[in-house]
């Protein structure tokens, strides 16, 4: 006996429209486009923020019946691109931030009040219900720990998600940008871009009319610029001349002070060489000197020792004459028979 299969389950259903129309009126129509366009606008560089309209989002997985179609929403991290329904869960599990209602007439409060608590309970930051005819105000709630708390005053403020204003002047609601400019709806953009285009081709002709006045005045400006470029060449070419002259010059001194000073040191060496000369010549004077009183004294003492040889010759030579005479004297003596040495 086989077993009992269990009946096959069939995938969930999350339908991509809830039946309901997106717009009661072309008021509602106009300020959902409104705040869509423009946000897309302010957000398009920016491809991690997506932004929607009349769009169903599907907070939990496998319950399609608890879901909301907010007017306009602003998710920031999910991805730009088509969505047939935004499931919190297939992005990242981030539910988004902002989210606008249009009220329009067919709205009751209790309704809005519905929708409310679950963006409150799903996690939006920031609720904005805007109610856009006469008198036009807006509502709004942001998120702090114990939930939303209503905001207590619109006009001016700002929201902390997407920096726009809102401001609320003679019963008319009007959203200020980051930069600035009031969200407009596509024909006034168009209205708009047609009056710049007006006033660009005006301004066009008046600045093609300015270029041509600022293309002679250019012209005669580089006339002028040419001639004082030629004049400050001709300056440059004489004062060139000048400095090159003044170079030569400065050389010129300069040698002549090289040579003047080659000069004096010739000169000084000349002086010094010529009084080197002149001791040189003095030393030798007094050398010549000095050898001439010794040649002369080694004269004198030559004459001298010939003087004191010759006195000796003469004394030796009268020795000898006496001792000759003696001798003789002697002999004679002993020839006479007398002895000499018995004196």
């Amino acid at each position: 006996m086989s077993a009992i299969q269990p009946p096959e389950q069939l995938p969930i259903h999350y339908p991509d429209s809830d039946g309901q129309p997106m717009s009661d009126n072309t008021i509602q129509f106009t300020w959902i486009a409104l705040v869509m366009w423009n946000l897309e606008h302010q957000f398009a560089a920016r491809p991690d923020v997506f932004v929607a309209g009349d769009h169903l989002i599907y907070p939990i997985e496998g319950d399609p019946d608890t879901r909301q179609a907010p007017d306009v929403y602003v998710a920031f991290g999910p991805h730009k691109g088509d969505r047939g329904s935004y499931k919190v869960w297939e992005e990242g599990g981030i539910f988004p931030q902002v989210v606008f209602e249009i009220w329009s007439p067919s709205n009751r409060a209790d309704q809005m009040e519905e929708k409310r608590e679950f963006y409150e309970r799903h996690g939006a930051e920031e609720y904005y219900l805007i109610y856009p005819e006469f008198p036009g105000h807006v509502q709004g709630w942001q998120r702090h720990a114990a939930g939303f708390i209503e905001l207590p005053k619109m006009n001016g403020w700002t929201s902390p998600r997407l920096g726009i204003r809102f401001q609320i002047q003679f019963g008319k609601v009007a959203i200020i940008g980051p930069d600035g400019k009031v969200f407009q709806t596509p024909a006034e953009i168009a209205a708009e871009r047609d009056e710049v285009a007006a006033e660009r081709d005006e301004h066009v002709q008046l600045a093609k009319e300015e270029r041509e006045r600022a293309q002679e005045q250019a012209r005669l400006a580089q006339e002028q610029q040419e001639r004082a470029e030629e004049q400050t060449r001709l300056a440059k070419h004489e004062r060139e001349r000048a400095e090159e002259q003044a170079r030569l010059a400065k050389e010129q001194q300069e040698l002549a002070e090289e040579q003047a000073r080659l000069a004096k040191h010739e000169r000084e060496r000349a002086e010094e060489q010529a009084h080197l000369a002149k001791e040189q010549r003095e030393r030798a004077e007094e050398q010549a000197r000095l050898a001439k009183h010794e040649r002369e004294r080694a004269e004198e003492q030559a004459r001298l020792a010939k003087e004191q040889r010759e006195r000796a010759e003469e004394q030796a030579r009268l020795a000898e004459d006496q001792r000759e005479r003696a001798e003789k004297f002697a002999a004679r003596l002993r020839e006479l028979g007398i002895d000499p040495d018995n004196g």
